[in-house]
């Protein structure tokens, strides 16, 4: 099957923002190396409150992403992930109460 675009959610717990910051620079560019994410560019976002971030990335296929829940490396970066952030649905964020969401934009943080 063909590439597949996801938006992933994360929304930091307490005191833990500064750590899910430094996991994300490292997500995708971790998941490229192994082969299942493709080159496309990132976009990095965060609600208009700041509470929460977007991560938008493609998968290499479809199957890639069940095959990174198998992955050691890409454990390591989701186990700690999972520590410091909770993973909203894209419907319970404010943003998505409207026809045409807007965020801020989270540069320099992925390549």
């Amino acid at each position: 099957m063909s590439a597949q675009v996801v938006i992933a959610i994360y929304r930091p717990k307490e005191g833990g923002e500064q750590r899910l910051r430094e996991l994300l620079a490292v997500h995708v560019p971790a998941l490229r190396k192994l082969g299942l994410a493709t080159e496309r560019p990132v976009v990095l976002m965060k609600t208009l409150d700041g509470s929460a971030y977007l991560e938008t990335f493609e998968w290499a296929t479809a199957e890639a992403a069940q095959a990174a829940h198998e992955n050691p490396e890409v454990q390591a970066i989701w186990g700690p992930m999972m520590e410091v952030a909770d993973f909203p649905s894209l419907g319970e964020l404010e943003e998505s109460k409207t026809r045409f969401p807007h965020f801020q934009p989270v540069d320099g943080l992925v390549g």
